[in-house]
């Protein structure tokens, strides 16, 4: 039985990281061929399945991640991050730095995905640890959950998008009632899930090499002006595009133009290369200084990208192996409400899958029909099927080990901290939903 197969190799992988202490590259790797091979995937093709999965997952990563611990790094060595953490302590106050991190990463995280969001706070936040003394995971795991809830729930980010066009949905009108439950249920959890015993418990550092170790003077930190104005270009250039693209119809070359840097990687490039100077030659600061900052980055991200690499050959290894049409097998004439089996489709895709996006594309096509017959606001299933994507995020899903890498956690802690708040807020996000879907009925809307 495939799930029976996909349980075995999440504990197998468990057992070699916790037990073992096996580096978490080289398990995830082993654990991706041992199922290859119970899946029955011919033992020649397993190697093209594993650099695919990895060539797929670092395609899409490497460049966002890697241009953004730069641009973290360059500006945390010139003091521009310590000047934005603090600004942003003086105006919330020491006792609601989490609200802060909440407000800023809904704020940016409405239009940009969540690796790419959290490269660009995260050393805000590392830098407001050390200014505060706060624990990581205080300042840290707020910011992540209310990341990951604007990235599940809403267009125009990849999975919601698609599944409102797979289901004909307006992705505006989907991106409105999206908010009514994303913003009050991801603000709930980000400020509650912090202060739960086992969360407490835990007391991670800082990982080495992601953010400069010196506190500077007010002296020797750039203007405010400055520093805001470098963290929020890629915001601006990646949010611009966005509503350009939702709000303009046709092809143009100015269009083109505002989609080329409106990429991620494109923001990211030119922002360095503004840092670059804004925090390098302006300041007094050499380019070799700053070039030194940039190798410091790439050397602290260079494992992490090999584990969220390897993350993305399991998951492979998982589609090649046919799990997910195994699922729609299963699932297919099951008699419930469709916007429950909608969901418990996409939470079942996730579980067995690990990457959201694949659920949530798979489990549009299993769902498409029940939309037909079923009475359901389109709008309603799109968040449906988004948030019960959004469901135990575990070891085979390549985010969960950026979760884990950047929060110097073992694997077993960001299963108590990272697993737990995916499902809590898929299970909430369904209530959300069920409920919208009763509201617009009663107003016939």
């Amino acid at each position: 039985m495939p799930l029976v197969v996909v349980g075995l190799g999440v504990l197998t992988l468990l057992l070699l990281m916790t037990r073992l202490k096996l580096n978490g590259f080289a398990a995830l790797l082993l654990v991706a061929v041992g199922v290859a091979l119970s899946q029955g995937i011919p033992a020649a093709e397993i190697p093209e399945v594993l650099a695919g999965g990895i060539g797929d997952q670092i395609g899409d990563t490497m460049l966002t991640i890697g241009l953004g611990a730069m641009v973290g790094r360059v500006m945390g060595d010139a003091g521009a991050a310590q000047r934005v953490a603090g600004r942003l302590v003086e105006a919330f106050g020491p006792a609601r730095v989490q609200v802060a991190m909440v407000v800023t990463a809904m704020l940016i995280g409405v239009t940009m995905f969540y690796e790419v969001a959290f490269v660009i706070i995260v050393p805000v936040a590392f830098t407001i640890v050390r200014v505060t003394g706060r624990n990581l995971l205080w300042v840290g795991l707020p910011m992540s959950i209310a990341l990951s809830t604007m990235h599940s729930f809403l267009p125009p980010h990849p999975g919601p998008t698609a599944v409102a066009s797979a289901f004909h949905a307006s992705v505006g009108t989907t991106l409105f009632y999206g908010l009514f439950i994303a913003v009050p249920l991801g603000a709930l959890i980000a400020l509650v899930w912090p202060r739960l015993p086992f969360v407490r418990k835990m007391d991670p550092s800082i990982p080495e090499g992601l953010v400069s170790d010196r506190m500077f003077t007010e002296e020797e930190m750039p203007g405010m002006a400055w520093s805001l104005s470098v963290s929020l270009l890629p915001v601006v250039l990646i949010a611009g595009a966005a509503v350009t693209d939702m709000a303009v119809s046709g092809s143009s070359p100015l269009l083109h133009f505002v989609a080329f840097i409106g990429s991620a990687p494109i923001a990211l490039l030119l922002t360095l290369a503004v840092a670059a100077w804004a925090f390098g030659p302006r300041i007094g600061r050499s380019l070799a200084d700053v070039s030194a900052s940039c190798a410091s980055a790439a050397q602290a991200m260079a494992m992490i990208l090999l584990v969220i690499g390897a993350g993305g050959a399991f998951k492979q290894v998982l589609v090649e192996g046919g799990i997910s049409d195994y699922i729609k097998d299963v699932t297919h004439g099951w008699s419930i409400s469709p916007i429950i089996l909608a969901w418990l489709i996409a939470a079942i895709l996730r579980i067995a899958l690990g990457s959201a996006t694949v659920a949530v594309v798979t489990a549009a096509g299993v769902a498409l029909p029940l939309l037909a017959g079923g009475g359901v606001h389109p709008e309603v299933m799109v968040l449906a099927v988004s948030c019960g994507s959004i469901a135990f995020s575990h070891v085979n899903d390549p985010g969960f080990w950026m979760f884990k890498e950047y929060f110097n956690l073992s694997v077993v802690d960001a299963i108590k901290a990272r697993t737990t708040y995916t499902t809590v807020l898929a299970v909430l996000g369904l209530g959300g939903v069920l409920v919208l879907e009763a509201v617009l009925d009663a107003l016939h809307v």
